[in-house]
């Protein structure tokens, strides 16, 4: 692999490993949010319980989720000077932002939600977990502008000198079309990914271990629940998302959604292919369901990959601008099957439970799995989106090639790799064993003397 390669799978790794904890951040900084607005609402105490454990989680995940995303912007003055030379102007802001945000907000608040159960109001100590709540998704909704830009380059201009890009208008790149899609999209995403966990959690408290053997099974068992309609909920939002995000793709990226098909000849009515086998091969297809996919017309014309290369060939000069098919076409499937997957299990875990049934052992055993889905359909989903779009960094404007930093070398670039792989594989094992310490302890006690209606009294912790 030369330097190009390697930086990119070097991107790659950290990206990823770094995206496995911002939708778990967002997903259960809301879920604690909504557990204590019941507990307050309803005075149970198995609400508050469960506010006290998935806040936990949210502060174990949020915390690993800040040193792998301080990595990820290491990167940038590490390996892709070019880039941040040349659109660093763009970019600062939504960085430096998201940066304050996470940093000073979401960090303060949750802080001031932990240790001021005893301390705070109870209305007062709401609002700082909903601050929170609120700070994660404003947070996404500003780093997803930057990455929206570079599918979809707006409010910018070339200095005729220096070639760098500046920042014309900040409310035009929040506003970025590919933004205002990707960002529901994504926040649906990340409700299937924090349900997934709580229902895995759930059912295996619940029911695994045995209703006898554990008092805070029936708490679970409401966590499972509320899991899986999560989950859910989550798995129907993405998919309608998804389908205004791909039309809106096909619109800036048609080049993305031919090879999303591996449609290389301009067809009108073209369909879409469930499984394939090479080229010619055996192929199951759905006829004119990629036009709908792509226009929501069963008739409307796709561009092929043939003809696309030789309009971008024209307007940009010669090289290949055609991604790596292979990569792009089943991302797209096993993304969209993973999901779809996550989302069916979760719904029978609902259907064979209900009315305080328990549910089949195959079936918990399986729950206990199944936060590894709607995570790789997140995965597969970012890497879909970025290899497809290349070789462009920032469509249109400037390649991937351009943006790694120079006089970079392969040695560097593999040292700091392996560098960033063990660190990683180190916060893995921590992560996963304190969520398994958390989740095996037995829930809060509800203090001495606490009345769980709308009484003011301290919330000792």
């Amino acid at each position: 692999m030369d330097v190009l390669d390697l930086t990119r799978l070097q991107f790659a790794v950290v990206t990823i490993y770094h995206y496995l904890f911002v939708p778990l951040s967002i997903s259960l900084s809301a879920t604690t949010a909504g557990l204590q607005i019941a507990w307050m609402r309803t005075g149970q105490d198995r609400y508050r319980q469960l506010t006290l454990l998935v806040g936990k989680l949210l502060i174990v995940t949020f915390a690993v989720g800040v040193v792998t995303g301080l990595v990820q912007e290491f990167q940038f003055g590490l390996a892709w000077s070019g880039f941040a030379r040349f659109y660093g102007d763009v970019f600062g802001p939504t960085l430096a932002i998201e940066g304050m945000l996470a940093f000073f907000l979401e960090a303060t608040f949750l802080a001031l939600w932990y240790f001021g159960w005893d301390r705070l109001s109870r209305r007062v100590h709401l609002a700082t977990i909903v601050v929170v709540a609120v700070g994660t998704l404003l947070s996404a909704f500003i780093i997803l502008a930057a990455n929206s830009f570079m599918q979809h380059p707006v409010a910018y201009e070339l200095d005729p000198v220096t070639g760098r890009a500046h920042l014309t208008s900040f409310r035009e790149l929040l506003l970025n079309k590919v933004n205002l899609a990707a960002f529901p999209h994504t926040m649906a995403g990340a409700v299937m990914v924090g349900g997934a966990l709580l229902l895995a959690v759930g059912a295996w408290r619940a029911w695994a271990r045995g209703r006898q053997d554990d008092a805070d099974a029936p708490a679970f068992g409401t966590l499972a629940r509320i899991g899986a309609w999560m989950t859910v909920a989550g798995g129907a939002l993405t998919a309608v998302t998804g389908d205004h995000l791909g039309k809106v793709i096909t619109q800036v990226q048609p080049m993305k959604m031919a090879a999303a098909e591996a449609l290389y000849s301009t067809t009108t009515g073209a369909p879409f292919s469930i499984f394939a086998v090479g080229a010619d091969g055996f192929s199951i297809k759905v006829p004119r369901l990629l036009s709908i996919l792509a226009y929501g017309d069963p008739n409307a014309t796709v561009a092929g990959i043939d003809d696309l290369q030789a309009q971008y060939a024209a307007a940009y000069g010669p090289g290949s601008y055609i991604p790596m098919v292979p990569v792009a076409f089943w991302t797209f499937r096993l993304m969209i099957g993973a999901g779809m997957l996550a989302m069916l299990l979760a719904l029978l875990y609902l259907w064979r439970g209900r009315r305080g049934r328990t549910p089949d052992t195959w079936l918990v055993r399986t729950a206990m799995l199944l936060p590894l889905l709607p995570a790789a359909a997140n995965s597969l989903g970012w890497i879909f989106t970025e290899t497809a779009r290349q070789p462009w960094i920032a469509f249109g404007l400037s390649k991937v090639a351009d943006g790694i930093s120079p006089g970079l070398t392969s040695g560097e670039v593999l040292a700091s790799l392996l560098g960033f792989a063990a660190v990683y594989g180190v916060l893995a094992v921590v992560w996963l064993r304190l969520v398994r310490h958390l989740v095996r302890r037995p829930l809060d006690p509800l203090p001495a003397g606490e009345q769980p209606a709308d009484a003011e009294p301290a919330m000792s912790y």
